[in-house]
């Protein structure tokens, strides 16, 4: 999982992860993030990233994300937190 700070928001590349260890490593780097981190930005792939989307999408569940947009880019999903 490669990560990138732009401000308030931080952008989480999950290409080539399972399934399983993606959201575990998203679990975890959302439990550990700091308070002022307002977006998470994860990119999971368009053509062969269905998969990791449904996952972030369906079923990512954690007590900081408040919602989750779709983004203009089809491989994105924005995680706005608490």
């Amino acid at each position: 999982m490669v990560t990138r700070k732009l401000g308030n928001t931080v952008e989480v590349d999950i290409h080539g992860l399972t399934e399983s260890d993606a959201k575990r490593q998203l679990e975890q780097f959302l439990s550990r993030a700091d308070a002022s981190l307002q977006e998470v930005v994860v990119i999971h792939g368009y053509h062969n990233g269905q998969i990791l989307r449904d996952m972030v999408r369906l079923k990512l569940k954690h007590p900081r994300i408040r919602s989750k947009l779709i983004s203009l880019n089809p491989g994105a999903t924005r995680l706005l937190l608490k």
